[in-house]
């Protein structure tokens, strides 16, 4: 499975950004595409995920009512929409794969990763 992030930038606090994920290879058709985080100095961190087949979706609790996640079933992509974005959400930004049917938050049973996307938030 190969995974290109995009979408990443430079955006006032308040500000909106939409990063995509697109998915290639064989993905199969159970799977969760999720999204993490990663500041500096900090540990790598769950923000969102879809599972694919049924489309449920897990928050973390610091981006609840601001981010959203969706897919694109024909495209084998996924997005997020960040909305109301503040500069602790500055971090570089990870799609990942893990197969599994239903929602995954941990990091370590994710098996593919893509290759990061920066996001900074100015205050």
């Amino acid at each position: 499975v190969q995974l290109q992030a995009s979408g990443g930038g430079l955006v006032q606090a308040g500000g909106s950004l939409r990063l995509s994920c697109a998915a290639s290879g064989r993905t199969g058709r159970t799977f969760n595409l999720g999204w993490f985080r990663q500041a500096p100095g900090k540990e790598r961190e769950f923000v969102a995920t879809i599972a694919w087949s049924a489309g449920d979706t897990i928050y973390a609790d610091p981006v609840k009512g601001r981010f959203t996640i969706s897919r694109d079933n024909a495209k084998s992509a996924t997005y997020l929409q960040m909305n109301d974005l503040k500069p602790e959400d500055t971090a570089v930004y990870y799609c990942a794969w893990t197969a599994y049917h239903i929602p995954i938050t941990r990091t370590e049973l994710y098996r593919h990763w893509g290759q990061g996307t920066q996001v900074t938030v100015s205050s």
